[in-house]
């Protein structure tokens, strides 16, 4: 490990999880979830009806998707999401086998666009056609979020809706949200539309003048103070009869990115969850890890380097090539092949890797995930990364089954060369060097990792205890008190 900044292998996947502030109704307490029970929590709240095996996976990786792209929106609170429709609807009551199922055959899928979570949103009901970012949301580069005919949601019929009210409760609504609202409100007119046809700008027509308003921030001020089931999307035309304005629509929410209604009669009609997820976020892709990159590929002797900037990123060849023939030479170990993926941003690094951002590294196998090199030049342990990452993969190789964490972590530690002064230090568990919730809990688990690892050297001889990585730990190491701190005695 890396104290300034912590480089891991992954022997084990970070596992990421998200604090909900649950309703009232739940107790009004915030709760921390690990993603998938997030996940099937919401796909209970948001898509319980569904009859479509295929559309609830669409929806178990759209789901996902806001929730990496979005995370801590609640920041400010102290958690991560509320468990109504501001964030995603959760209801952990009502997870069902068939749900968990959904999450679990997606598992760590995201819609990736250019490296990133896309804004994986969805609506209800379209009324067949889904509308553009940029009619809801203009500063938001989305490109994949644009207005388009869905014939999978209006085919059998286009869902209907209409709704009254008396002007005066209308204005009541609209101050209630510190709208401007003209007094003697009579009339409301649908002054622009969207390209999709939505209702964009009013005209609120009152006694003695008029006032102009966003068909969103009407919608979203009668749904909080008259209910959310009134104006159900802005798809609808305006009436004025006996005293009484009144609305007729088609579809319900605001339109944008996947359709509820339609995906479920795609999976239907046999579409995978990965065409209907195309077919709603056209130009993005599903995977597990950052997609969408621009690699450029850089070969050299037992080690390949994928960029997005070669020019800037070059050094990491020549580099992990030295370091690779360097440890060959001190430690006798053929030089591993490995092929090292730099991001080109910390998020980029953290979205494709569940890392948190102090991690510097994720090493898996023979591939080595490295944060920017700008970043870790800044921070001057680009080389001390590359180094420990390479002692990581020529382990795992060697590594014998059922190896525990700590030793095989402790081992790559003491390689290092960076004993540190562990007096007191409690012995570390594998939790504790999986886990990337609590920085302070994992740089203290991999110095006592490395703490009881130098002890072992200088009891049994580094020779001994470097044979153990391929046969195994002897039964006096291996059952040794878990509890007990490591001793610095010779």
């Amino acid at each position: 490990m890396l104290v300034v900044a912590l480089a891991v292998a992954a022997l084990c996947p970070a596992q990421v999880a998200y604090k909900v502030r649950l309703t009232n109704r739940e107790g009004n307490r915030v709760v921390e979830l690990p993603a998938e029970r997030y996940v099937a929590a919401v796909l209970a709240g948001e898509s319980s009806v569904f009859r479509s095996e295929e559309a609830l996976r669409a929806m178990a990786v759209a789901a996902r998707t806001y929730a990496a792209r979005l995370r801590g929106r609640h920041a400010a609170e102290g958690y991560d999401f509320c468990a109504t429709t501001h964030c995603q609807r959760m209801d952990l009551q009502g997870i069902t086998p068939q749900l968990e199922s959904a999450a679990r055959a997606t598992q760590g899928e995201l819609v990736w666009f250019e490296g990133k979570p896309a804004l994986a949103v969805y609506t209800r009901d379209c009324g067949g056609e889904t509308e553009s970012v940029q009619q809801v949301w203009p500063a938001i580069q989305a490109p994949y979020l644009m207005a388009r005919a869905d014939a999978f949601c209006t085919r059998h019929g286009v869902s209907q809706w209409s709704w009254s009210a008396r002007p005066e409760e209308i204005a009541a609504a609209l101050r209630a949200s510190q709208l401007n609202t003209p007094d003697g409100l009579r009339r409301i007119l649908v002054a622009e539309r969207t390209d999709s046809g939505r209702a964009k700008r009013l005209e609120l027509i009152g006694r003695d003048h008029q006032a102009a308003i966003s068909a969103g921030s009407f919608r979203f001020a009668v749904g909080r103070d008259l209910g959310w089931n009134t104006l159900r999307s802005d798809r609808y035309k305006i009436e004025s009869d006996e005293g009484r304005i009144n609305f007729r629509g088609a579809g319900e929410g605001h339109g944008l990115g996947l359709c509820q209604h339609g995906a479920d009669e795609m999976g239907l009609e046999g579409k995978t969850y990965r065409e209907i997820l195309a077919f709603y976020f056209p130009g993005t892709v599903v995977a597990r890890t950052g997609a969408g990159f621009d690699w450029k590929q850089m070969a050299g002797e037992g080690v390949t380097v994928f960029s997005t900037n070669p020019d800037r990123d070059r050094a990491v060849l020549r580099q992990t090539e030295t370091l690779n023939r360097s440890l060959a030479g001190q430690f006798g170990w053929p030089p591993p092949r490995v092929v090292i993926r730099v991001y080109p941003d910390v998020e980029a690094f953290r979205n494709a890797t569940g890392e948190p951002g102090w991690v510097a590294a994720h090493t898996t196998g023979q591939q080595i995930d490295l944060q920017p090199v700008v970043v870790l030049q800044s921070r001057g342990i680009l080389t001390q990364t590359l180094r420990h990452e390479l002692l990581h993969v020529a382990i795992e190789q060697q590594a014998a089954p059922g190896l525990p964490v700590w030793f095989r972590e402790g081992v790559v530690e003491y390689l290092s060369g960076r004993e540190k002064n562990t007096a007191n230090l409690k012995f570390a568990s594998d939790a504790d060097l999986q886990q990337r919730q609590d920085k302070r809990r994992a740089q203290a688990g991999y110095a006592a990792a490395q703490s009881r690892t130098a002890a072992l050297v200088r009891r049994y001889g580094e020779d001994t205890v470097l044979g153990w990585l391929r046969r195994g730990l002897p039964a006096e190491v291996r059952n040794s008190s878990a509890s007990s701190a490591p001793t610095n005695s010779r």
